[in-house]
């Protein structure tokens, strides 16, 4: 019986199931139970065996009755294939709708009345296949009507999101259609604007040329008018000598008496001094750069720039002596910071070095020896460059954070603070009187500072990028600086306009520097390339490719012979202009920031990202 109840409940696809009813051993009657055998079984199978045999007697006998065969197999029902009690069908059924007690009733009263006989076989009987198929049908039915609903669901969603992305289509269709009429519009704007450009571009060319010609036009009438004015106060104070001097007595010819020689004494005054060799000196009184309008009570004055170069004549025999870059040799290493040294200076006199760098201080250095002098510390941000003033006796640095400062030696503290760059600033550069000092920032200017009314006397703008170096020729007002935009220009610092800009470089330019004859500029850019440009004609002489390291700056010998550049793959490189033949000294851990020579040529400085000062002789 427990066989068939679990056949039966495998072949219903649905959630019956047969509980499971045990009788304790002492029940209250004596009755041993037996299990009770399926009658039905034998007779299933021998029927089945009868209706084969029968088929195949009917398909063997004729081909006739075929057709016969195939209505009768066509309309025979689906018959479940285990039939199942009416028992079991009565306590699924109860199961199915929750009644526990009365199941619990009518298993009781079932089993009792089966063991004692009272149900008769033929009450026994099978539950139609009908019934059993109406439980399938309406499981599947329940089941249809779940995936129904869920498909429902899942309809009415993609509908709301169809909707919505719809929505969203149509905007952005309506978006992007804005957007092309916009293109379109500005397309035809830009064409008319070339167009409007194109018919003023001529005329633009032409106030360009002008302007060019006017300015250097203006350049020479401000140095002629400087000489004028020069040989007009010599004139002056000769004129005066003659006036105050005693005459000048013949010789007698009666007495035989010799004449009286004349005695010139130099003199002093307003209109300057003058000497026997009839050349007067400055006079700031009589400047014709003398600003009129705004003036402040203790600005400086601009020397003339009709002196000429002392130091000419030393330079000329240096380069008469034959020296080869090949020669050098490392000789003294000297750890001057813990971060990298950003750059070198020369004292204008002694073998003395100031360094900065990125550790906020500057130090000078005794050379060859390298003993420590002195220690400065006062900037809030790294330094990036330092200059001596032409004494001697006190440093300009600039940092990282937008100042110049300038420190006296003697005092051994900052005496001055000069704040006006919005950006930090690279490098500074002392006019050779030492009233003006020229700094360079981020910013894309450059500004000269007065350093008697601590102002700013010039901002200088043109570059369109940082001013990376800026350098004044010396025993002139003029300066030089290179920028990023890939330029060099010429600049008065008097009035503050550029007289020249050196277009060629295709990469940011880092440094830039005069020989000592001021006749020709080297520089170096971002990707190695070294220039040199005559300055009289405005052109590049010889472009030199030492990359593809950047180059960090360029340094002249005192002869002018040899270029020295600081390379960002650790090596310092020698060009001999003369051959353009290129050697390279090798010593640092990291990137060379800054080369110079020293006064005599012997000695050749370098520093770098190590944080050491490397002495080549």
């Amino acid at each position: 019986m427990a066989a068939k109840n679990e056949t039966a409940q495998e072949s219903v696809d649905g959630p019956y199931y047969l509980e499971n009813v045990s009788i304790p051993d002492d029940s209250e009657d004596d009755y041993q139970y037996e299990e009770v055998l399926a009658d039905g079984e034998s007779s299933m199978a021998e029927e089945e065996e009868d209706l084969e045999t029968a088929v195949r007697a009917l398909r063997e006998s004729s081909n006739e009755f075929g057709s016969v065969l195939q209505k009768l197999s066509s309309a025979k029902q689906p018959i479940s294939h285990i039939p199942e009690v009416v028992d079991d069908f009565l306590r699924n059924f109860l199961v199915k709708m929750g009644m526990t007690r009365t199941l619990d009733c009518f298993q009781a009263e079932w089993y009792e009345m089966l063991q004692r006989g009272l149900l008769k076989p033929e009450l026994v009987e099978f539950v139609p296949d009908a019934y059993t198929h109406n439980q399938l049908l309406d499981n599947e039915l329940k089941n249809v009507q779940r995936e129904r609903d869920s498909y429902r669901k899942a309809s009415l969603k993609a509908a709301d999101t169809m909707i919505k992305l719809q929505k969203e289509r149509d905007f952005h269709r309506l978006q992007h259609k804005r957007v092309v009429q916009e293109k379109n519009r500005l397309v035809e704007d830009i064409k008319r604007l070339k167009k409007h450009y194109e018919s003023y571009e001529p005329a633009l060319k032409q106030l360009s040329d002008k302007y060019q010609v006017a300015l250097k036009q203006k350049m020479l009438i401000s140095l002629e008018r400087d000489r004028a004015y020069g040989q007009a106060n010599s004139l002056e104070a000769t004129l005066r000598n003659a006036q105050t001097s005693p005459p000048i007595l013949s010789a007698n010819r009666d007495t035989g008496l010799p004449p009286k020689q004349d005695k010139t004494q130099s003199k002093s005054g307003k209109g300057g001094r003058l000497q026997n060799d009839g050349i007067a000196f400055y006079d700031q009184d009589n400047n014709p750069t003398k600003s009129t309008a705004q003036k402040h009570l203790k600005d400086s004055e601009f020397p003339m720039s009709s002196h000429v170069n002392p130091y000419l004549g030393r330079i000329k025999a240096l380069g008469s002596q034959s020296t080869k870059s090949s020669g050098f040799q490392l000789t003294n290493s000297v750890k001057a910071h813990n971060l990298p040294i950003s750059c070198l200076a020369l004292h204008p006199r002694k073998f003395i070095v100031a360094s900065s760098s990125d550790d906020q201080l500057w130090r000078l250095w005794g050379m060859p020896v390298g003993e420590m002098i002195m220690t400065g510390e006062g900037h809030s941000d790294w330094l990036s460059g330092c200059s001596f003033h032409p004494t001697g006796g006190s440093l300009a640095t600039t940092s990282g954070d937008t100042t110049v400062r300038i420190w006296d030696f003697s005092q051994g503290r900052c005496i001055l603070t000069l704040d006006g760059h919005t950006h930090a600033t690279w490098g500074c550069s002392f006019h050779t009187c030492g009233d003006f000092v020229a700094s360079c920032s981020m910013d894309n200017t450059t500004k000269v500072w007065d350093l008697q009314s601590e102002r700013c006397r010039n901002t200088l703008r043109g570059h369109v990028d940082s001013v990376n170096s800026v350098t004044f020729l010396p025993f002139s007002n003029t300066l030089l600086t290179c920028s990023a935009d890939k330029t060099l220009s010429l600049w008065d610092a008097r009035i503050g306009l550029c007289a020249q800009t050196f277009y060629g470089h295709q990469h940011s330019c880092n440094h830039a520097t005069f020989n000592p004859l001021g006749d020709t500029v080297a520089s170096c850019d971002s990707y190695g390339v070294v220039k040199l440009w005559d300055v009289r004609k405005i052109a590049a002489m010889i472009t030199m490719d030492t990359g593809p390291d950047p180059s960090n700056q360029v340094a002249f010998s005192p002869s002018g012979r040899t270029l020295a550049i600081a390379s960002n793959d650790g090596s310092v490189k020698l060009v001999e202009l003369a051959s353009t033949q290129v050697s390279s000294l090798l010593g640092h851990d990291d990137a060379v920031q800054s080369v110079i020579f020293d006064h005599k040529g012997e000695y050749l400085l370098s520093a770098g990202s190590d944080g050491s000062i490397l002495l080549w002789s």
